[in-house]
């Protein structure tokens, strides 16, 4: 996420565009009583679309029209916002840590795929940072720190990031991005992102 050079705009190689392609809305029918576990997989996959279209406070009659089911079908699976948000985002928590687990994989990988993943959804990223007090939360954002954890002391050791550094000051800094970005539309989020990082990178370099 910290620029490593004065022309990076989004640091380290790009990941690929992590939004899900819309869905047919014809295809929206309702798949009863006996079919929970195919309404839960299409209540996720539309909360990942309205979250990313509209942001975490998006109305969950949103979510459960996009997927087709009714709203009863919906607090049946998610009671609250933040199970169905938690649900949501799973697939970008589990692709962060399948990234650090890769041979090679450096701390600017990671935070260019958690820019990404931010550019793509801000709500995301407002999840984890606006609602810590919430133990579900703060769980998986733990589970975010350790990967950055793992991967900064090799990034201090070479020089490209400040010993006086920690994973949670990278947290926070991600964080900071994501909360600029749910105020500027979609089609400007990639280039504010790139400018507010440029703005960091004089805090997060020796």
């Amino acid at each position: 996420m910290p620029p490593t050079g004065p022309d990076t705009a989004i640091p380290g190689r790009p990941a690929a565009d992590l939004r899900p392609a819309g869905r047919d809305p014809s295809d929206r029918r309702n798949r009863g009583r006996g079919a929970a576990a195919q309404n839960r997989s299409a209540l996720v996959a539309a909360a990942r679309e309205v979250f990313a279209d509209v942001g975490y406070d998006a109305p969950l009659s949103s979510v459960a029209r996009r997927a087709g089911v009714g709203q009863g079908s919906l607090y049946r699976h998610f009671p609250d916002r933040v199970s169905l948000a938690l649900a949501a985002f799973e697939e970008n928590v589990s692709e962060l840590e399948a990234l650090a687990d890769r041979p090679g994989t450096t701390v600017e990988d990671c935070l260019s795929l958690l820019a990404e993943q931010s550019i793509a959804a801000v709500a995301y990223i407002h999840l984890l940072s606006g609602r810590a007090d919430d133990p579900r939360v703060a769980a998986v954002a733990q589970r975010v720190t350790a990967v950055l954890a793992a991967t900064l002391p090799e990034a201090q050791q070479a020089g490209r990031l400040g010993r006086h550094l920690d994973a949670s000051d990278l947290l926070m800094a991600v964080g900071m991005v994501s909360g600029l970005l749910t105020q500027v539309p979609a089609a400007g989020r990639r280039a504010t992102a790139g400018r507010a990082w440029a703005l960091l990178h004089r805090a997060l370099v020796p």
